[in-house]
């Protein structure tokens, strides 16, 4: 990513799995997103890729375009499983980020009209700062383990 180098890119699990159930048949939803799960709940990348090539496998020619759009994007929903196995259930999705955009327009209904854009911008800022703070303070991820993981030395082909 050019605008954050080094960053990894997360896709939503939960929002890739429905972008992949709705080329299934309502039908047949119920038994693929089992399947589906089975590949998003695995603790290691050798057993979740194993099992999304046994998934692509069995629903190739059954839904074709469902298929395309799991293999399009199972790269950038599996980043969570290069982190700390801790960190892995925290960033596979974005609820923490939805419940703080659902806190920001709840209080910005509250207030209803504002003045000017800075009043606004002042209210979302107080909002994330508390949010901020309320993270650290619960320690939401042990960032020790993520940087004692980023010192390990690398293992170099030769």
């Amino acid at each position: 990513m050019a605008e954050l180098p080094g960053a990894s890119w997360q896709r939503c699990v939960v929002h890739f799995m429905g972008n992949v159930l709705a080329h299934v048949p309502q039908s047949e939803r119920g038994v693929v997103a089992e399947e589906l799960q089975e590949v998003f709940v695995a603790r290691r990348r050798g057993t979740a890729e194993s099992l999304a090539r046994g998934f692509v496998e069995r629903y190739r020619d059954r839904y074709r375009r469902a298929v395309e759009v799991f293999a399009q994007g199972l790269g950038e929903a599996l980043t969570y499983l290069d982190f700390p196995g801790v960190h892995q259930r925290h960033i596979k999705s974005t609820n923490v980020l939805e419940r703080l955009i659902r806190e920001v327009k709840r209080r910005t209904r509250v207030v209803g009209v504002f003045p000017g854009e800075g009043s606004l911008v002042n209210l979302a800022t107080v909002v994330m700062l508390r949010a901020t703070e309320d993270w650290a303070f619960r320690r939401y991820l042990d960032m020790g383990l993520l940087w004692a993981a980023e010192e390990k030395p690398t293992k170099i082909a030769t």
